[in-house]
């Protein structure tokens, strides 16, 4: 039988979890920045009585000086304050360094979180306050946890600007 000292089991703990903690930040290279992640258009997909599809259009931009090797991540998505959607996706994107990169992403809602939405679309507002978090999946690093608040403009009619002209891809619903 090893007999172990107090004070040796403790250090070898203590050893352990610390490198569990880098293992899990492999890659992350001290001072780093985390990209960040903006919802730049959202349209309706298709859906049905209990269950709708959106196409979110998301902005990853990366304020780091080395490229991020996205394989994909899981997201959820608040509207006005109140739960919205969720998704999931495989796309693979690489973030250029010190650039950005759109993905398109999907995202479940039920019946609720609609009817809640279109009552909020009654109101004549212009624009949709969100928040979207989750994780960017990456091969290099083993993921990126993000926060992410801001505002989408509203469409009018069914998504065509009254005026004609055509809205910047962030100012579209």
């Amino acid at each position: 039988m090893i007999r172990i000292s107090r004070r040796r089991f403790v250090a070898l703990a203590a050893a352990s979890v610390g490198l569990s903690v880098l293992g899990g930040c492999a890659g992350w290279q001290l001072g780093m920045q985390k990209p960040d992640v903006a919802v730049v258009n959202i349209r309706l997909l298709d859906g049905n009585l209990l269950a709708q599809r959106f196409v979110l259009t998301l902005r990853v931009t990366n304020p780091n000086t080395t490229e991020i090797a996205i394989e994909g991540l899981s997201f959820t998505v608040d509207l006005n304050g109140q739960p919205f959607a969720k998704g999931v996706s495989n796309q693979a994107v690489v973030i250029p360094r010190l650039g950005d990169a759109t993905v398109e992403v999907t995202a479940t809602t039920g019946l609720a979180s609609f009817l809640r939405q279109l009552k909020e679309l009654r109101k004549g507002r212009d624009k949709v306050e969100y928040r979207i978090k989750g994780r960017l999946v990456t091969g290099n690093f083993g993921g990126i946890n993000f926060d992410q608040s801001g505002e989408v403009g509203l469409p009018r009619g069914l998504g065509d600007p009254a005026d004609g002209g055509e809205k910047p891809a962030s100012e579209q619903f």
